[in-house]
């Protein structure tokens, strides 16, 4: 094995997906959201950053949370709250919605900033011939936010989908990695919290693929889990199984 490839959100800054992290704040500042209700507001943040890539190149995590969290309670206040009117009246206040703002973001952001300083000890620890990349759908400021948590001497090739115009699943995205560290896709393993968009898609191309599973992550059908090689629940597990594989 001469190189390992890492989705990013959910796998190197916490383990855990953006929407329950989101979630987990949106209770903390007292909106008391269900999964459900929150969900479409993060599809349309998402959405509306991959459409402004450019215009997001420049931004850290710190200037690139609260431009998501912003358009989540856009969406709340101008679209969910028609079905949910609970948060109309609260949401309609731009004080409150700077308030909520400021705290959601900060709080997501301490807490990638903690995740990130451990998966950065982790890669670390990895043997010096291995070449690392990191593949995720992101806003085209993916090298800037790996450059401010200190992974730049570590990560040999980033390919952020914002860049690229390449979405997981689709297996452009792993070949864009594979060709930029020339390292065929048998001699290579993919690392990432997602069956479908990160475990399939790089299985397909040959590579041996490792689940990161999250403790909350739901059920997976025998199918899902045939693309996975292995499972591991935390980073800490990956140097020992990389020992066994190698």
């Amino acid at each position: 094995m001469r190189a390992i490839l890492f989705d990013f959100g959910g796998t190197l800054d916490w383990p855990r997906h953006w929407l329950d992290r989101f979630l987990t704040h949106y209770h903390d500042a007292g909106l008391r959201l269900t999964r459900a209700e929150l969900d479409p507001a993060f599809d349309f943040a998402t959405r509306t950053a991959y459409r402004s890539s450019a215009a997001l190149r420049n931004h850290g995590l710190a200037e690139l949370i609260p431009f998501l969290v912003n358009h989540q309670l856009e969406y709340l206040r101008d679209v969910e709250s028609r079905q949910a009117p609970r948060f109309a009246a609260r949401l309609g206040m731009d004080s409150v919605m700077r308030e909520l703002t400021r705290r959601i973001s900060g709080a997501f952001v301490e807490e990638s900033l903690v995740g990130l300083a451990r998966s950065r000890a982790v890669l670390g620890t990895l043997r010096p011939d291995l070449k690392i990349g990191v593949v995720s759908n992101f806003y085209g400021n993916l090298e800037r936010i790996l450059d401010d948590a200190g992974f730049t001497p570590l990560v040999a090739a980033i390919a952020d989908s914002g860049r690229l115009a390449l979405y997981k699943p689709d297996p452009g995205i792993y070949r864009a990695a594979l060709a930029t560290l020339a390292v065929p896709a048998t001699d290579a393993i993919m690392v990432g919290d997602s069956l479908d968009k990160d475990c399939a898609p790089a299985c397909a191309l040959g590579m041996r693929t490792v689940w990161l599973r999250h403790p909350d992550a739901p059920p997976a059908d025998d199918q899902a889990r045939s693309h996975a090689d292995f499972t591991i629940t935390s980073l800490d597990e990956l140097n020992d199984l990389l020992c066994r594989i190698s």
